[in-house]
């Protein structure tokens, strides 16, 4: 996992590094929206829906691919008589856009941070996603995985939006 990470992060730094970044509203966006999902997999056993807040930093290194930060919360609502919990990533993503408007594919890897989880503090998620853009909105079809620690996999497929404000 941390050569991944390592991996992920030499690539972001090389791409920013070979240029001048020039931050304008053209190019770089604040992204905010929410998701919602289902648990599957061990995380069906105790988790019935997921909710969450999604908020991004992007930068268009070129019309058609883009890099940036991830963070969040997504809270996991305990089912049978399990407790609520939460995951709140914190990583880096890149996307790839077919067009101006229209497609796109990407994904998040980083480390997600495990809230309301007795004896686990966390691991290394990823998280791709597919789906369609324009100027202002992101709607999207996500699948999450945190690998955690004490060999916890938890993992929800759903779906998001995002709104983009231009900075």
């Amino acid at each position: 996992m941390k050569k991944v990470i390592l991996v992920f992060s030499f690539l972001i730094a090389t791409i920013s590094n070979g240029q001048e970044l020039d931050i304008t509203p053209q190019n770089s966006w604040f992204k905010a929206g929410i998701n919602a999902g289902i648990p599957i997999g061990d995380a069906a056993d105790f988790s019935s829906f997921t909710i969450g807040l999604d908020l991004r930093g992007q930068y268009l290194v070129n019309p058609h691919f883009g890099i940036g930060i991830a963070s969040g919360y997504t809270h996991f609502l305990g089912k049978d008589g399990a407790d609520d919990f939460g995951i709140i990533p914190v990583g880096g993503f890149a996307r790839y856009y077919f067009k101006q408007e229209g497609l796109f594919i990407g994904s998040d890897l980083g480390y997600a941070f495990l809230t309301n989880v007795d004896q686990n503090s966390g691991g290394f998620y990823v998280n791709p996603q597919i789906g369609y853009h324009n100027k202002k909105w992101n709607i999207y079809g996500y699948y999450q995985h945190t690998f955690a620690e004490n060999s916890t996999d938890i993992q929800t497929i759903g779906i998001g939006a995002t709104y983009n404000i231009m900075f």
